[in-house]
């Protein structure tokens, strides 16, 4: 056991310096999207299914501000204006994101403003 812990690994999980590294490719990869999409959104729809599958090889968390970029139902990169809508609703207190593509809502909760 005490091995495991000092070569970086956790229970039966990968070393923290690949788990590091596998970060880096994954914001690499939405970087990537985000560029060529205007081009080849089928090509930043790719890069998505990439990083999620490093996520899931290396059990690495994809970055809040990057998984609310691609739907969660489809897993197509997103882009407000151009194949999703974003509203918010007073009622669910959320930001709600429809994919034009699948037709998936996605909502968010957003907090209330603290008073006093």
């Amino acid at each position: 056991m005490k091995a495991a812990q000092e070569d970086g690994k956790g229970r039966r999980g990968k070393p923290t310096w690949q788990q590091g590294i596998a970060l880096e490719r994954i914001e690499i990869l939405f970087g990537l999207a985000s560029v060529e999409f205007g081009e080849h959104p089928e090509r930043s729809h790719r890069y998505v299914a990439l990083a999620r599958k490093i996520g899931t090889r290396y059990n690495v968390k994809i970055p809040k501000r990057l998984k609310r970029s691609f739907c969660k139902h489809c897993h197509r990169y997103l882009v407000p204006g151009r194949n999703c809508t974003v509203r918010s609703s007073v009622r669910t207190r959320s930001m709600e994101m429809k994919c034009l593509d699948c037709g998936g809502v996605s909502r968010y909760p957003y907090a209330r403003e603290k008073e006093g």
